[in-house]
Parts: C-alpha cells; structure tokens; sequence
C-alpha cells in the first residue's frame, strides 16, 4: 500500500508507472478530474502505452456531464484496492486531490447533511456571478479553507458556505477532527518535493505543451457534445480558461497565461495541504536530476521506512 503524491506537474505519475512496473502493481489515480471520459489532454492522463502495460484504477470512470463526488470516489477505490489484493498485487496510488487523499488515508469528513435549499441558491449565484465571487465570500468567512480551496472549485466552495451558514462555523475548523484520526490502512507515503520556482517552470512548461497538444481542440469537442459539461467538469483548471477563449471572453493568449495563473495557484493550496500529512517521507529532487532516477530512490527509501 504506496502513496506517492506531490503538487501538480511534479511527476509523481511517472514515478508511480515505473514504480508499479518494478513490483508488478496496479496504480488507484487520486483525481478528481482524471475520472472524466474525453478530457485527456487537459489533465495529462497516462498514456495509452503506459496504461497497456500497467492496470490502472479510477481513470475515465464517468462522463463530462455527470457531477463527481469524494463518497463515489471513496467506493471506487476501495473496490479497485479489493481487486489489487484478490490478484496479489501491490497498490501504489497516486494523486494530488488532496482532500480525496485524506478521505482515502482517513475517511470522510463527518460533516452537516446537505441543505437543498441553501445549496442550491449557491450554486444558482455561481452559474450567475461565476465561482470566483463567492470565493471571495469565503475567504472573509474562512481564510484558511480559502486558500485551500481553488477559486474555480464550484463544489467545494458551495459546501464551504453551505456548512458555514448550517453551523456558524467554519469548515476548516470542524476537519480538524483529521488530526486525530489514525490512517485505515498501512500506507506508506512518498512526498515528492522541488524547489518551488523549479515546480513554477516546471507548470508552466506543461500548459505550453497541453496546447501544442490540442487542448483547444479537445474543448471544442467537448463543447460540441449533446449534453453540457457538468459545472465540476467546467470548472477545471485548462477546461475553465479555454471555454472563455472560445466564448470570446479572452484571447488564446491571456486564456494560456490564466492557466499557468491557476494551476500555479493550486499547487500552493496543494503544498498547504500536504502540511497537514504527518506520515509523508519526502523525496528533495534536485533541478538536474535524471527522471529515470527517482523510482529507484523512491525504492530505496521505502526500504528505509520498512527497517
């Protein structure tokens, strides 16, 4: 049971298809947008090769127009964990959604029940006003699961307001309940770690080749299909962006440098969340440091954590 998680675009999906190919494992993805049929490009899937030669879990499990969930994801991965150990297989998992990490090492969050009616005016003010305003809203009320949160993540920021307005509290003051919990299952984590400008480059070099890539075109096609994209599916950094630029909100330009914007942000929420993980082991990566490399030491410290 192997989790290796890191910001976006730290390659930790590299380090985890070698690894799983080192000790004949399967691999759970832990994202929230790779469960999505039809958007490849924009969330950097595995590639078909890599996913012929190693089973994969949790990738294109639903389609553009459904709406997703941590409880779906939760059932899904406990299934796929099942199936790994029916086979005798090893389970690495890997991911960067990081509230689907902690309901994976810790459970859910036991928090109020829905209210219809206050989430559904909230999400009537996001389809009106976009998601960035009440985000606003939710940092004056709840800075620190503000800056956790991603402005463009309609569904939780309509749960943060909703739990707020429910008990008067905020959310991240009730998930405090994480610090005390103990992990369910024996996982040993792997934290991979670089310099932060490092990680900026290394974004940025990902968005500019998501476009040379046909992100546009994916969209389009997305667009294009009989049902609507779902709000989560919309909402996704890459997607988000692109839909404006082919809405005439932005030119391809600025939609490019949005993305670069967002997903640079998300990675600062990412690594405020993984602060919160005490049983991480932290593998530095050093700027030259060859790819082909790090499963090996990835291998060697869970060596380490063994003795």
């Amino acid at each position: 049971m192997i989790l290796i998680l890191g910001v976006t675009g730290s390659g930790k999906g590299t380090v985890a298809f070698e690894l799983a190919r080192k000790i004949d494992a399967e691999i759970i993805s832990i994202d929230s947008m790779k469960v999505y049929r039809r958007m490849d490009i924009g969330t950097a899937k595995p590639s078909a090769r890599r996913r012929s030669r190693v089973r994969y879990h949790l990738i294109d499990v639903v389609e553009p127009y459904e709406s997703f969930s941590v409880d779906r994801f939760l059932d899904l991965a406990h299934k796929a964990i099942e199936q790994a150990r029916a086979s005798h297989k090893p389970v690495v998992a890997v991911g960067g959604t990081a509230m689907y990490i902690k309901a994976l090492l810790y459970g859910l969050f036991d928090g109020p029940g829905a209210d219809s009616t206050i989430r559904n005016r909230l999400k009537a003010e996001i389809d009106s006003q976009g998601p960035a305003r009440l985000h606003h809203r939710l940092a004056g009320v709840d800075p620190e699961a503000a800056r956790r949160i991603h402005p463009n993540d309609a569904r939780r920021i309509v749960r943060a307001l909703e739990i707020f307005e429910l008990t008067g509290k905020p959310i991240s003051s009730l998930q405090t309940q994480f610090d005390t919990w103990q992990m369910l299952n024996d996982w040993k984590i792997i934290g991979l770690r670089r310099e932060k400008s490092l990680e900026s480059h290394r974004i940025n070099t990902r968005v500019k080749q998501m476009i040379k890539d046909g992100l546009v075109e994916e969209v389009k096609a997305l667009l294009a299909e009989d049902r609507p994209l779902s709000t989560q599916a919309r909402s996704a950094i890459g997607y988000a962006e692109i839909i404006d630029y082919l809405g005439g909100k932005m030119t391809l330009e600025k939609a490019v440098e949005k993305i670069k914007i967002n997903t640079r942000r998300l990675a600062k929420a990412q690594r405020t969340w993984f602060k919160t993980f005490k049983e991480v082991n932290w593998l530095d990566i050093a700027e030259d440091e060859p790819a082909e490399g790090i499963p090996d030491r990835t291998i060697a410290l869970l060596e380490d954590i063994k003795q």
